[in-house]
C-alpha cells in the first residue's frame, strides 16, 4: 500500500488529526471550461482575506472537532547518537499542521464545494460532516466525519454536478504515536464525466480504528479495503469479506503501522539473520 500524493511515511500529518500537503499555492486562480484530469488550475489559499460564507457553501471554519496537528521530528534514518556521521541525527523539524483553506479555492474546486454543499442540504446531512477543506499543491482534500463518509461518497458518485464515478485509489496512512487520530483513510476520486479529481479523507484513532466500508458505493473498494486492513489494521464495517490480502491469514500485526517492529530478515539458505535496520553498522 502506498501513501497518497504529497504525503510520505516520514512526514508529519495531514488531516483532521494529522495529514495533508504542506504548501498552498499562491498563484492566481483560473477556471478552465474543461480542465485536464488533475489540473484544477492554480488553487489559492485565502491568505489574509477572511472567508466569505455564501448560501450553500461548505463551512470555512469548524470548531466542533480538534484541528489537524503534527508532531516534531528529530533525527533521520534512526540516527540518534554519536554513531551518526551524516549530521541528520541533530535534525529537528517543527510539527506540521495543514492549513485550513478559505474561499475562493480556485479552479473547479469552488464548483465541487458548492455542489457538495447543495447535495448535503438536500439530503439533510449536517455541515459538521465536513471537518476541514485544504487546498495545496493544486489538490483539494475534504476531511469528513466517518459517520457520514458513505453518504458523502454516494453524493460524489451520483450527483449530476459531481459524477465522481471512479474511486481511483483508496489508501491508508499512519502518522505514528503521539498524533491524535493517527490512522487515515484517503479516497482519491475521479470524474470521467468532467475530468476532475479531488479526495475525501477520514481519520480515526488507533484504539477505535473502524471506518464504514465503501464497497456498496464503489465495488472496487473491496480490494483496497482488504489491503488497508492487512497493512494498517483499519476495520471496514460492512465489508463483505475482510481478510488479509498480502500477509498470511495467521500473521500477527499490521506491517505498515509506525509502531510495527522492523525485525530482522531471515536468510534461510544460510541459516543466518540480518539485523534490523536500526541495529546495523554504526560509525564510531
Amino acid at each position: 500500500m502506498t501513501n497518497p500524493p504529497d504525503k510520505t511515511a516520514s512526514d508529519a500529518p495531514t488531516g483532521p488529526a494529522g495529514s495533508v500537503p504542506s504548501t498552498v499555492s499562491d498563484s492566481p486562480a483560473r477556471t478552465p471550461d474543461l480542465p485536464a484530469v488533475g489540473d484544477p488550475g492554480q488553487a489559492t489559499s485565502g491568505g489574509s482575506t477572511p472567508a466569505v460564507r455564501e448560501m450553500g457553501s461548505l463551512p470555512a471554519e469548524r470548531t466542533s472537532s480538534a484541528p489537524p496537528v503534527g508532531r516534531p521530528r528529530t533525527g533521520m534514518f534512526f540516527a540518534r547518537d554519536t554513531g551518526d556521521t551524516s549530521g541528520y541525527g541533530g535534525l529537528v523539524k517543527e510539527p506540521y499542521t495543514p492549513p485550513r483553506t478559505e474561499r475562493p479555492y480556485g479552479g473547479y474546486f469552488d464548483e465541487i464545494a458548492d455542489a457538495l454543499a447543495s447535495a448535503m442540504a438536500d439530503r439533510q446531512i449536517p455541515e459538521t460532516a465536513i471537518e476541514q477543506i485544504t487546498v495545496a499543491h493544486r489538490e483539494m482534500t475534504i476531511f469528513v466525519e466517518r459517520e457520514h463518509l458513505v453518504s458523502l461518497l454516494q453524493i460524489c458518485r451520483d450527483e449530476a454536478s459531481l459524477r465522481f464515478e471512479v474511486a481511483a485509489s483508496i489508501s491508508g496512512v499512519d502518522y505514528g504515536a503521539g498524533v491524535p487520530r493517527r490512522l487515515h483513510v484517503v479516497y482519491d476520486l475521479l470524474s470521467m464525466t468532467y475530468r476532475r479529481r479531488f479526495r475525501l479523507e477520514v481519520a480515526v484513532d488507533v484504539t477505535d480504528a473502524t471506518v464504514p466500508s465503501a464497497v456498496a458505493v464503489y465495488p472496487t473498494a473491496d480490494w483496497h479495503e482488504r489491503e488497508i486492513w492487512d497493512m494498517f489494521g483499519v476495520v471496514f464495517a460492512g465489508h463483505p469479506g475482510l481478510t488479509r490480502i498480502l500477509m498470511p491469514d495467521d500473521w500477527a500485526g499490521h506491517p505498515q503501522r509506525k509502531d510495527y517492529p522492523l525485525g530482522g530478515i531471515p536468510v534461510e539458505y544460510k541459516g543466518a539473520e540480518i539485523a534490523p535496520p536500526d541495529q546495523r553498522r554504526a560509525y564510531t
